[in-house]
Formats: structure tokens, sequence, C-alpha cells
């Protein structure tokens, strides 16, 4: 099958390396431009970019796939389908109709569910006990079009965001081979339709969404930080006995059922920390400005004692 692949992020670079290796030709790679990164704020790549220029693919970086001009460009290509992963644009119809067989796009999440931006975090932030992948047709209203293929994976007790993030993205492979082999046999396979009444959002994360709150019980506390990681960070406040604050983002903890005496925010003998309901046990943790260690060095460190506190940031 000739294919041109439509992506942009980490996500869509395990797919792309599959693509490369398969059967199906490429005829093209359609990423967003280069972009300024680092201290030198010099013009990089995308990941999907730099790979296809690994491989030796053709690659068109484009701020607007749907602008008329480029849309002729790729339906010169004769291709039977366009993939789409991580892209960070909308294909409206004229370009999906540059293809034999349309557009399909490939979404973290077990669609309906988790439809937008951020399915990954939306989902353990929620605890769910399991997620996957979702191969659909393009349609206009976004990550609503029928489902060709879904792959499941349990959601592990401890992963985060950025740890199911890596494992997705092999999983999308399997669910990618999958899909282009239903649709050697019918290019035109309609899918499944989804269950509006099942749809769930996903929304874009931002700063604020990482914000800790302990007030709220010690399982969500645990959820949000893996849900966070890594980035935006679920952030604190360490502030201790004698003044000192540090700002730091817990990357994993776990919530105790036994109820502290302390109020919430406080380091308690055990060196757990009293919340609403229950207690949380940090794991691993990253201060501002320095390398992620676990809990115990932070406590050797900077000397934690029962009686520290752990705040919201105001802003």
């Amino acid at each position: 099958m000739r294919v041109v692949y439509f992506g942009s992020g980490e996500f869509a670079v395990p797919t792309l390396r599959w693509l490369a290796n398969s059967p199906h030709e490429i005829a093209a790679v359609v990423t967003q431009p280069d972009r300024p990164a680092g201290r030198g704020k010099n013009p990089t790549a995308t990941p999907v970019g730099a790979m296809a220029e690994s491989l030796g693919l053709p690659v068109h970086k484009t701020e607007n796939a749907n602008e008329a001009g480029f849309v002729e460009q790729i339906r010169s290509l004769r291709a039977d389908l366009g993939i789409v992963a991580a892209f960070g644009q909308k294909l409206g119809v004229p370009i999906r109709s540059a293809f034999a067989g349309d557009g399909i796009n490939i979404h973290s999440s077990l669609l309906p569910k988790y439809r937008g931006a951020a399915p990954i975090n939306w989902a353990i932030l929620n605890g769910e006990p399991k997620t996957g992948v979702s191969v659909f047709r393009l349609v206009d209203r976004m990550d609503a079009g029928p489902v060709l293929i879904r792959r499941e994976t349990a959601i592990g007790s401890t992963e985060t965001a950025e740890e199911l993030h890596d494992r997705l993205a092999g999983v999308a492979c399997d669910a990618l081979g999958a899909t282009l082999g239903l649709l050697q046999q019918d290019l035109h396979h309609p899918g499944e339709p989804q269950d509006e009444s099942l749809a769930t959002q996903a929304p874009k994360l931002t700063k604020a969404d990482g914000r800790l709150r302990f007030d709220e019980p010690a399982e969500q506390i645990a959820l949000r930080c893996r849900a966070m990681w890594s980035w935006p960070g679920a952030r604190c406040l360490y502030r201790g006995a004698d003044g000192r604050t540090e700002e730091i983002t817990i990357a994993t903890a776990s919530a105790i059922p036994a109820q502290a005496a302390e109020p919430p925010g406080t380091i308690t003998s055990l060196l757990t920390v009293a919340t609403r309901q229950g207690t949380l046990e940090i794991h691993g943790l990253k201060p501002a400005g320095k390398r992620a260690m676990t809990w115990q060095d932070f406590v050797n460190g900077r000397h934690v004692k029962p009686g520290d506190r752990l705040e919201s940031i105001s802003a």
C-alpha cells in the first residue's frame, strides 16, 4: 500500500520506523516546520522529521497542510492512504480526499473515551484500569470517526504518563499493522461508528493541572503525580522547619489508607505526608533546577524532619 505519513511528536516515531521496515511504500512524510529549541534556540526538526530524514524518506514541512497548493502537491503523489499520528494539525476534506482510501488517525485511547490532546494523562488521572490505541477514519469532528482497530492494555499501578506514552507508541505499531491488513482487503472498510453516549474529553494540559493540593485524598494526589509526569509535573513547595522553601515536582507516590493525625501537607513521623484522607508515600521527585532523585535522597540531603510541610503553589 502506498501511504503518506503525517506526524510530528515522539508518539509517532515508532510507527514511522515500523512503516519504513514494512512492505508498504511511504510516498512522503509530512511534519510541522522546524522550531527554535534548546538554549541556543536553533531551528530543530520535529522528532518525526528527524527520523524521516535519517531514514532517507522525502519530507514535507508545512504550517498548513490544508493550503490548496499543498493539497495538490500531496494529491499528485497518488497515494492510497493518509496516516496521521501526533501531527498537530487538523486535516480537512480536501486533503483527506487526496487519497483513494481517505485518511486514518492513530489515537492513544480506547475511543470514544478520551478524545482530545491528552488522553494518556487523563486516563491515569481518572484511575482507569486500562487504556489502549484506536485507529479510526478521519472525519471533521475531533477523534469522532469510525474505529477500524482497537488494541487494549492495562495501566500499571505505578506507571507514569511518560512511561505509558512510550509503551502505547509501541502498541500503535501493532494497531497500525492490523489496520493496514484490514484496508488491503477493503480500502473503503467503513469501521465501527463510535457510541456518542460514551464519549469523554481529554483536553490539553496546562501548568495549573500540575498544582498539588494536600486537602485532597492521598489516592487522588498519587494519581495526579503519575498523570502529570513529566509535563507539566505535579508541583508543590517543600517548607522546612527553618523556613527554607524549595519547589519540587513529585513523579511517583502511593497512597496509604491509614489516616495521619497531622494537618494535610505535614510530614509525619514516618516521613509520609498527611492528606485529607490517608497518607502519601513519596517515591521519586525532582527539585526545581536539579536532577530527579528518590525521596530518601531528598530527605537525607535536606535533613527533612517530621513537622516539615509540603504546600500548594499559589500561582
